[in-house]
């Protein structure tokens, strides 16, 4: 079937991204999304959302945009980066995100990787402790030399090859007749196999690899997501993920599917107050976010004083019995139990709902592993937490628990149409719609990972069981073998770790060595706080670190992890880097997954200095 039989509303399926958003249209007046302007909310219709996808495919068109092209996106998360995205496919390019948090010097990559010739950049302002995106782009601007245009979504342009997109916009046709046939006839040239974008990885282990991921796969998991339920037509769902993930644009693909509004956050600082402002019934989000609520929880409640505060540890040391014991499988009740669950239990969870805006019905964690503790925590509040699991290469979505029935500690069943297979080794490989067409100019390892029947080798290790729910163990290539000839998965450790207050992320090392060690990051504000208690400051985070209360309670709660592992996957030594890992200095990943090869290299003496002698 054509495009422009969908156009004309008698075509039954869709190919693309286009097909999906101009049967979206054929409600014109339907609320789209929600955005912030200035101080006030807005509401956008998907007559006003295809209206402005056309007008802005046809700037591009006349700016000289071919099919074929990349087209790069280097902005956060907002309604525009989404049209700018369509508006991109639209006129037959090929949609390059990039992380609005990355460097510089990633930005170069992956422009010259991809080969784009134009790039959308949002705004010049300063983004944590870098300079803005438009000031990071000028920095590398010389080193792309394929690169031939430059479009702000705002602010001012201060080179020939540099425009505002209002500009770019009055280089298209006026509207009218003449622009819906010309969009018309594009969308007839574009088909399910075509790509629809370059998804870069984000590069744990050396320099990130361009995913090419076609209309099909994204058409693909927009009917799935609808078919298992995961969101309703009627839904409002709050976006603050970063559009270069695969996760945010599987939820742009579910929205142009299901047609439920879509609410933009203002940025993931401001998430509480957006949640709170505009009641969204369900957040996808990474566990970190979980993680940071969990903590925040605890180490309020546990420093609360007198009656209250003794309460609450009383009430979180029946939670620990109750986790151990549904991790076994068992049921845990007792009158105690029963007692802490209404006189602590539901009042935390009346004040989370409350501040998450009151009508969260579910939350949506991928990205990464989420610890199951955290999730028998929300789940015990009442909270629906959905952990799903994919990659980049397979348009991220490919296993999700379900609505009706969620098995904590896994990561759901398959979605229908694709295939699981576990291997001899117990790597994980994936058959279906969603698994990608390549790496982009690297045949090599496209040839490593993608077999010629379609199964894709993951990487991940894992098991399924007896209802196909699939359970991750590890990443195959970050598990530890100790010199002891023993494996171990690191992230089990990393994930337990992360449930203490005072840790903020921790890497578990010890390849090749004759036991485990580990680099710590602790929570500036827990570990404040904790000083406080005993009348104590601390002038910086490094001296906060070497502060020996903070050393002590740390090894606390290495000791309490410890006590649960079997001898060989014990933490013997721990350290204190000095800074907490970021992006910005490139130990972390921007779904803020530690880069081990990055951090084993900068910190080989701190990790060497934990052993009797070091070892290449």
């Amino acid at each position: 079937m054509r495009a422009e039989n969908v156009l004309q509303g008698t075509r039954t399926g869709a190919e693309t991204m286009l097909d999906l958003l101009v049967l979206r249209a054929q409600q014109p007046t339907k609320v789209a999304a929600t955005y912030k302007s200035g101080a006030e909310w807005r509401d956008i219709t998907w007559g006003e959302v295809l209206e402005r996808v056309k007008r802005l495919s046809a700037g591009l068109t006349a700016s000289g945009v071919r099919p074929g092209d990349r087209v790069a996106i280097f902005a956060a998360t907002s309604l525009q980066w989404v049209i700018s995205d369509l508006a991109i496919s639209a006129s037959q390019a090929i949609t390059v995100p990039i992380y609005g948090s990355n460097t510089p010097d990633e930005c170069r990559y992956i422009l010259n990787n991809s080969e784009a010739v134009a790039l959308f950049v949002d705004n010049d302002e300063s983004d944590g402790k870098q300079v803005g995106r438009l000031s990071r782009i000028r920095q590398r601007r010389a080193q792309c030399p394929q690169l031939k245009q430059i479009i702000l979504f705002e602010g001012k342009a201060s080179a020939p090859d540099e425009m505002l997109l209002e500009e770019l916009i009055r280089r298209g046709e006026p509207p009218g007749k003449s622009t819906d046939a010309a969009f018309q006839a594009r969308l007839a040239q574009i088909h399910a196999d075509d790509p629809c974008c370059f998804i870069y990885t984000s590069g744990t282990t050396g320099d990130p690899k361009g995913v090419i991921l076609t209309h099909g796969n994204w058409t693909y998991e927009a009917q799935t997501v609808s078919k298992v339920g995961l969101m309703l037509p009627g839904d409002s769902v709050m976006l603050f993920l970063p559009l270069a993930h695969s996760f945010a644009q599987v939820t742009k693909a579910a929205w142009l599917g299901m047609s439920f509004r879509m609410i933009f956050a203002e940025s993931i600082e401001k998430l509480l107050g957006n949640l709170a402002e505009t009641h969204p019934t369900i957040l996808p989000s990474v566990p970190r976010v979980f993680e940071k609520v969990f903590n925040n929880v605890i180490a309020s409640g546990s420093a609360a004083p007198g009656v209250k505060g003794s309460l609450f540890r009383w009430a979180f040391k029946l939670f620990d019995e109750y986790v151990e014991a549904r991790k076994q499988g068992k049921e845990y009740s007792s009158l105690s139990f029963a007692l802490a669950k209404r006189l602590v239990f539901h009042k935390v969870a009346n004040t989370l709902r409350g501040r998450l805006g009151g009508k969260l019905r579910l939350f949506i964690s991928g990205g990464a592993p989420l610890s199951t503790k955290i999730g028998f925590f929300f789940d015990l509040l009442g909270f629906k937490v959905l952990e799903g699991w994919g990659l980049t290469e397979t348009s991220a979505a490919t296993c999700c628990n379900l609505p009706d029935k969620i098995k904590i500690g896994t990561v759901g069943p398959a979605f229908p149409g694709t295939e699981l297979r576990i291997a001899s080794d117990g790597e994980i490989l994936v058959r279906g719609p969603g698994v990608m067409k390549g790496y982009f100019k690297n045949p090599a390892a496209t040839e490593e990972v993608l077999q010629p029947d379609g199964w894709f080798h993951t990487g991940d290790i894992g098991e399924l069981d007896s209802d196909g729910y699939l359970k991750i163990t590890d990443r195959k290539k970050d598990i530890i073998v100790t010199a002891g000839g023993k494996k171990v998965p690191p992230q089990n450790l990393e994930n337990l770790l992360k449930t203490v207050p005072l840790v903020s992320q921790a890497m578990v090392y010890g390849d090749k060595r004759k036991y485990l060690t580990a680099l710590i990051c602790v929570s500036e504000e827990a570990a404040r706080k904790l000083l406080a208690e005993k009348g104590i400051s601390a002038s910086d985070y490094s001296n906060l670190t070497k502060r020996p209360e903070i050393q002590a309670a740390v090894q606390v709660a290495i000791d309490h992890l410890n006590a649960e592992q079997p001898p060989y996957a014990s933490l013997k030594k721990f350290a204190l880097v000095d800074h907490e890992f970021s992006q910005e200095s490139g130990e972390l990943t921007p779904t803020l997954k530690v880069k081990r090869k990055v951090v084993i290299q900068r910190y080989r003496a701190l990790l060497d200095g934990m052993y009797d002698e070091a070892i290449d």
